[in-house]
């Protein structure tokens, strides 16, 4: 029999239990038990462990554990995810029954953060935790767009309502201009991509790459957003990092069978409100008086067909006086349904988990749609006590009909319904035709073929050894791949296709290998010291390969594929980039009241010049747990106090292509028939790391055992050496290069409450609360920059990234009826140089409300998400407020009809008038909207079949539930969403423009677990 290790609590170091005879008398036979929750269920993977020893033992599915050999003073630690963890002695028992406490406070909740975990009492870095199964069901394609509202700190806005579409996230703000901005996502340990491999344009919009998995197959989120909970990903950790859990099994665990099943409904909470074909032609009828070229007997119409403004209808009238209901046959009532299907469960030495789901969610306007089936599989086994290994899975096909949205006539399926006006009949001399430059709609549905599929896989395979006691060594393998076929086909009824069709193809591959290697020690001295080492290295490789193909003239419309085509293009390229890092950490704990945490992580990176490849990013972070302080101890109405700190910096490569540093030559430089190679990108070889330092304060409360939780943190990150691609003179031969040249800033606050308001042994009622506020500023741009249509947005130093740039429109005369801007240098005419920034996409407050009731078996989640202070351009209203100048051209909208009209009207719409061109001058504050908004995000609604009720047919457990998403949108905005953005480009947000909104929906489903 191997000899027990004992902690002796007169303070002796740990020895063998033979010499303790004389304390401690071993038993003859093993110690049984079971442990219990709260309602006297066994609860399966509870850790039990003799007080003082590295080895445990855990529960299994009935709760029941069993301890070969302990001696019968010892004490066990039984400690389980969000219940009270507990010492019990044994004694002379030889069975025991032990009844978890529910921990209201979470405090022993393990969180994980950088490779490793941590119980929430001892993390000095700001770290929110969500749990998946609140969010799963909110019906995007994606699960990070399920996250908005959720997290404090971070924000998250779905641009449109296609599924499947790219979210845009914001972790404290956005820290460059040319780089990336997004966070880092790691699942299951592999740094997979998040960047859309779309080639084939749609308008500005891009795929989503993290739509690719599927959110019931995780098991926990976490978000780390300051510098000592992301240092250890050191260049990646300056956007903030996203670690993803997924599902395993447990060791002696019975199998258990789950299926979630739920179908439902959406569509559009509103739509356009766009004048009749008779109003249309009764503005363009006054803008043509207005402008002083006609008359009102000549009445100037499209076709020279004349109109006559009639009153509302339009049975019975003339074509030109028609209303075309173009939006009545785009939109439709959207069907989505959704199957998840999942094995889990254990022996001894082995723990699986196996899941397989379906989803397919159609879109709100016709054709689109999004369509994912997955495979996962997690499996772990225990070679021995010492080692252990495992692999993770996850399979993926993705499909889409993608949408082109933003701006531009061709193949827009907005642009085409929105912006063609309502009296243009669809139809010439019998014959469908397009109109005012747009493709006609319903040629456009029947023939629209714009797609892709996406085929991933992501995994990993581990081993573990534990070397010596609190010595374990980790090796890891992962591989992220993704092959993206997109294609499209025009055919020469639409106007990309004309005169003969176009065909495109893209097939394009990306892969990142990963290998990291981590030892990993941990030592308890005595009741006081405990100090943990961390050391490891990461490489990376990733590699991207994409070939395009075009064909154009097709013999008719039955031929589809490139090689029918009479003129045919393609090109190829590759670019690989590697990193290699090495890190450590540092952590020490004294009595559970101060903690100290020290990392430092270095990167190489081959995107940057010779002597600039390498980056070091340290990290520090301290916290006092002053309630453990023996002048709290006895004020019971404080369950904790924790004040924190951390100070490091992080890095930024990502954006700015894998040869960003170097000098370039490109082959495809033929010159009259014969090959030719030229000069493509000017070197930088300066060119270096993108670094931010963060400063982080954080204060935790609990009272009334931990019934009401807060959770407060001020930080400021600022960052130097930004990424910056600059234009220089064309006779360089060169337009643009790497360089880093920008300097911004990011300060604000974060605040979180959670409480239990009520609770008894059939009522409970809990509610969550985040708010927070980022204060963004670009320090330092020599040069400013413009972005967006019309170069609607400006980056300028002394102003927050993605401004708006706009004439301020002060009012509209009474008495001309005339717009009057303001003369910014005052020199009598109103000119670019009048243009001035008035506010951002930035909100002054942002966050989410969540409550929860539990009533019998009855559940009910509600969940707020808001924004205030933003602002929004509706480009839309640009194009349909255009008082009839546009005629023909484009839609106008009924806000229009309260135009000024005679002296003394007062409105902010100006008169139709094509002489005074300031009226409906591009880029005006008329249509910068307040984006404000309150959204019920969901609404929850289920119920739980009793146990016994259940048992009876055979099932564990019977879930029947209802959800409704974006049921009641309060906002100022006059678009359809405050949250609509046309374009994918991160320096292009905030303009809405042929963006379907997100949708109102209804799902029912069922959970059934065996």
């Amino acid at each position: 029999m191997l000899p027990l290790l004992l902690s002796v609590s007169s303070g002796h170091a740990a020895i063998p239990a033979k010499e303790v005879r004389s304390y401690w008398r071993a038993t003859e036979g093993p110690i049984k038990g079971q442990v219990l929750d709260e309602t006297g269920k066994g609860i399966p993977g509870v850790n039990i462990q003799i007080k003082g020893t590295i080895q445990g033992v855990s529960t299994n599915a009935n709760g029941e554990f069993e301890i070969s050999q302990a001696p019968d003073r010892a004490r066990l630690v039984v400690s389980f995810i969000g219940y009270k963890t507990q010492e019990v002695s044994v004694g002379n028992q030889t069975q025991l029954t032990i009844q978890l406490v529910p921990d209201q406070n979470q405090l022993s909740e393990v969180v994980v953060v950088g490779y490793g975990t941590q119980e929430r009492k001892n993390l000095i870095g700001s770290i929110t935790k969500i749990d998946p199964s609140d969010t799963k069901n909110i019906p995007t394609g994606s699960f990070d767009a399920q996250l908005q509202g959720k997290i404090p700190g971070v924000q998250i806005s779905s641009n449109t309502g296609v599924p499947g579409e790219a979210v845009n996230i914001r972790v404290r703000g956005a820290t460059s201009i040319n780089a990336d901005n997004d966070p880092l996502y790691v699942v299951d340990g592999v740094f997979i991509n998040n960047n859309s491999l779309q080639s084939v344009s749609t308008g500005g919009k891009a795929t989503s790459p993290i739509a690719d998995i599927n959110p019931s197959d995780i098991e926990s989120i976490e978000i780390l957003k300051d510098a000592e909970a992301t240092a250890l990903y050191g260049s990646r950790g300056a956007n903030g990092v996203i670690l993803i859990t997924t599902k395993r099994g447990n060791f002696e665990q019975k199998p258990k069978v789950s299926l979630n099943a739920s179908t439902g409904w959406s569509k559009a909470a509103r739509l356009w409100d766009l004048t009749t074909g008779p109003e249309h032609a009764q503005l363009v009828n006054e803008w043509w008086i207005n402008t002083g070229k006609d008359t009102p007997s000549l009445n100037r119409t499209e076709a020279n067909r004349p109109f006559r403004p009639v009153s509302e209808g339009g049975r019975g009238l003339p074509e030109e006086q028609q209303t075309y209901d173009r939006l009545g046959e785009l939109f439709r009532t959207a069907r989505l349904q959704n199957y998840d299907l999942s094995l889990a469960g254990g022996t001894t030495n082995t723990k699986y988990y196996i899941g397989g789901s379906y989803t397919q969610q159609e879109a709100i306007i016709k054709p689109i749609n999004f369509e994912r089936a997955s495979f996962k599989i997690n499996l772990d086994q225990k070679v021995n006590d010492k080692v252990q290994v495992g692999v993770s899975n996850i399979l993926s096909r993705t499909f889409r009909n993608q949408a082109r949205a933003g701006d531009g006539p061709q193949g827009g399926l907005l642009q085409a319904a929105l912006h063609t006006p309502t009296y243009l009949s669809p139809y010439e001399n019998g014959v469908l035709v397009g109109r005012a430059g747009f493709d006609n709609l319903t040629l456009l549905l029947n023939n629209y073929d714009v797609h892709s599929i996406s085929l991933r896989y992501i995994g990993n395979v581990y081993g573990e050894a534990e070397i010596v006691p609190g010595l374990k060594f980790r090796t890891s393998f992962g591989l992220d791949y993704n092959g993206y076929d997109e294609s499209e086909y025009w055919n020469n009824l639409l106007i990309a296709g004309s005169p003969s069709g176009l065909a495109t193809s893209s097939q394009t591959q990306f892969s990142s290998v990963l290998n990291e290697q981590t030892l990993a020690y941990r030592k308890t001295l005595g009741n006081k010291h405990t100090f943990g080492l961390l050391v490891g290295n990461t490489l990376q490789s990733d590699v991207l390969k994409r070939t395009y193909a075009e064909g154009r003239g097709f013999a008719n419309n039955n031929f589809t594929q490139i090689s029918s085509a009479s003129t045919t293009a393609a090109s190829q390229n590759w670019s690989k980039s590697t990193l290699a890092s090495f890190f450590a950490k540092a952590d020490y704990n004294f009595a559970g009241r101060y903690l100290i945490n020290a990392s430092i992580r270095a990167d190489g990176s081959s995107r940057f010049g010779n002597e600039r490849k390498w980056g070091y990013f340290p990290a520090v972070g301290a916290a006092w747990r002053i309630k453990q302080e023996e002048f709290l101890k006895d004020i019971t109405v404080l369950s904790d106090l924790k004040l924190r700190a951390s100070y490091g910096i992080t890095g930024n490569q990502n954006g700015i292509g894998n040869f960003a540093a170097q000098g370039l030559w490109t082959g495809g430089a033929s010159y009259q028939g014969s090959p030719g190679i030229a000069p493509q990108q000017l070197g930088n070889p300066d060119l270096q790391w993108e670094k931010t330092r963060q400063l982080n304060v954080g204060l935790d409360l609990a009272f009334f055992s931990g019934r009401l939780s807060a959770e407060f943190n001020v930080y400021k990150k600022y960052t130097t050496n930004g990424l910056l691609q600059l234009t220089l003179p064309a006779t360089t031969g060169f337009s643009t290069y790497w360089s880093n040249a920008a300097e911004i800033s990011n300060k604000g606050f974060e605040l979180g409450i959670q409480s239990v308001n009520l609770q008894t042994s059939q009522l409970k009622w809990t509610t969550s609360l985040n708010l927070a506020r980022n204060v963004n500023t670009i320090e330092k741009l020599e040069t400013p920059l413009r972005y967006g249509s019309r170069d609607l947005i400006l980056q300028q130093q002394g102003h927050p990234l993605y401004s708006f740039w706009v004439y301020k429109q002060l009012s509209v005369d009474p008495q001309t009826g005339n717009v009057v801007y303001e003369d910014v240098n005052k020199d009598g005419k109103i000119t670019t140089d009048d243009r001035q920034i008035l506010g951002s996409i930035w909100p002054k407050l942002f966050g989410g409300l969540t409550n929860n009731l539990t009533y019998g078996g009855f559940d009910l989640n509600v969940f707020f998400s808001f924004s205030y202070g933003n602002k929004i351009y509706n480009h839309n209203k640009f194009f349909g407020e255009g008082g009839g100048a546009r005629d023909a051209a484009r839609i106008i909208f009924a806000s229009n009809l309260a135009r000024w009209q005679k002296p003394g009207d007062i409105t902010d719409v100006p008169r139709p008038d094509g002489v005074n061109v300031n009226n409906y001058r591009d880029g005006g504050s008329r249509w910068l909207e307040d984006g404000s908004f309150l959204r019920l995000r969901s609404l929850t609604l289920g119920y739980t079949l009793p146990k016994t009720w259940s048992k009876k047919v055979g099932l564990d457990n019977l879930r029947l539930y209802a959800v409704g998403t974006n049921l009641w949108l309060l906002t100022k905005y006059t678009g359809l969403d405050p949250e609509s953005s046309a374009s994918s480009d991160q320096n292009q947000q905030g303009i809405d423009l042929g963006t379907p909104p997100q949708p109102v929906g209804l799902q029912l489903g069922l959970n059934v677990t065996l």
